[in-house]
């Protein structure tokens, strides 16, 4: 029975990927104004392998004074997950909150140092509630199927 043990291993985190886009600059830069920011999360999980999960959460951070972008950063974090003999009822928690809680600490990270190095204040992305994300999308989903 040993060889039917659940397995949960990370393989590897990695930023998959990473852009930053300054469209109305030098001039936006000597705004006084308060830019506005606006952040989007999303959680994605695809098979890679027999056994094997990718699992990417991706956050798009735009700051805006009026209706011109101040800057726009769109980035990718991807784990590796080799995950093996669970019943099917667990692998949606675990590609949707596991997951994305072992690989979202390296995406606030990148985001935040991307940022800083165009030149501006470092934007913290909050904290997230996985659990209470993917019970919101589950609820949604249901909600879509019963209509």
């Amino acid at each position: 029975m040993a060889d039917q043990d659940p397995i949960f291993q990370i393989q590897r985190v990695y930023l998959k990927e990473a852009s930053l886009e300054q469209p109305n600059s030098p001039a936006i830069l000597l705004e006084q104004e308060q830019p506005s920011v606006d952040i989007q999360l999303g959680v994605e999980a695809s098979p890679a392998a027999d056994g094997i999960y990718e699992v990417c959460v991706t956050a798009t951070v735009q700051t805006k004074i009026k209706d011109k972008t101040v800057f726009l950063v769109e980035a990718k974090q991807a784990g590796i997950f080799e995950i093996r003999h669970l019943p099917d009822d667990q692998m949606g928690p675990i590609m949707g909150i596991a997951c994305p809680q072992i690989v979202y600490p390296y995406l606030r990270g990148n985001v935040a140092d991307l940022i800083q190095r165009a030149g501006f204040p470092p934007v913290h992305l909050a904290e997230i509630n996985f659990q209470a994300m993917y019970e919101q999308q589950q609820a949604q989903a249901a909600g879509a199927v019963a209509q």
